[in-house]
């Protein structure tokens, strides 16, 4: 009797990096490894979220938020975004040093995103209203908040609302660890489908990201499917930011930056405990 093929549900956030690294098997240029994938697009304080109950097989999560489901997932060693002296930035309508953010309302992309963490562990203390990611300039724009913490391709588009970049937490990340990469986002796998299967399904990954890194402009078409109206260029730079060598494999530099996150997480009282990870 023939073997039902396991279906192994990806969530990652509908964006031109994510697309980009899946492109190969949602087109179907390259092999799924023998699963059958089920894409799960949602934005990724949705997908932190949802792995708390490890509903999905495969899930993409912020590096902030994997500590308290480290006992449900396997970290794979591929699909990670770090960024090598850049990251998320603040913005905000009028020019503004960092000091002067103290007690002013901050829209942020959601709590358990990385990008939160890293205000909570740079910044001083401010005020925070979880605006959807792609609405946050809009709403520094409309006085809903007086910064604004751009992830994604905000990042790069921010100058086009005429809006200030206060601060980038790239920089402070590479002055702060001497150039270890910031680990934004991680691709898991559900333990309970064992480390065989976890082992696979990150070599058919990796296999779909060089897959893409070697076909980018098909790749860059998909992905700019997702793309909320950049230009091809604009789209070319970002997903260049944020799929590259690590993304391939994070390795040791890339485990010595998610300690390096957790460690400066737990000094400030925000973790209990820095999770060990066993890579697949």
């Amino acid at each position: 009797m023939p073997q039902e093929t396991l279906t192994l549900r990806i969530g990652h956030s509908p964006d031109p990096d994510d697309a980009f690294m899946f492109y190969a098997l949602a087109r179907e240029v390259e092999s799924t490894g023998g699963f059958a994938v089920e894409h799960v697009m949602e934005d990724i304080e949705s997908l932190n979220v949802r792995a708390e109950s490890a509903e999905l097989e495969v899930t993409a999560v912020s590096a902030a938020s994997y500590p308290k489901i480290a006992d449900k997932y396997f970290v794979m060693r591929t699909g990670a975004s770090m960024g090598r002296g850049y990251g998320p930035i603040l913005v905000a309508r009028n020019p503004m040093t960092p000091a002067e953010m103290e007690g002013k309302t901050v829209a942020v992309p959601g709590l358990q995103t990385t990008a939160n963490l890293l205000l909570s562990i740079y910044s001083p203390p401010v005020k925070r209203v979880v605006v959807d990611f792609d609405k946050i300039p809009d709403a520094v724009l409309n006085g809903d908040a007086d910064v604004g913490l751009l992830i994604h391709e905000g990042q790069l588009t921010y100058g086009e609302y005429g809006l200030h970049k206060i601060l980038d937490y790239g920089n402070v990340w590479a002055a702060d660890t001497d150039g270890l990469p910031l680990p934004l986002g991680l691709d898991l796998v559900r333990r309970d489908l064992g480390r065989e299967l976890a082992v696979r399904f990150s070599t058919t990954l990796r296999n779909s990201i060089a897959q893409a890194l070697k076909n980018e402009d098909a790749a860059l078409d998909y992905a700019l499917e997702y793309g909320r109206g950049i230009d091809r260029e604009t789209g070319r730079k970002f997903v260049k930011m944020y799929v590259n060598e690590d993304t391939l494999d994070m390795g040791e530099p890339g485990l010595a930056a998610l300690r390096h996150l957790w460690t400066r997480a737990q000094e400030k009282g925000l973790l209990d405990k820095v999770p060990d990870v066993d890579l697949v």
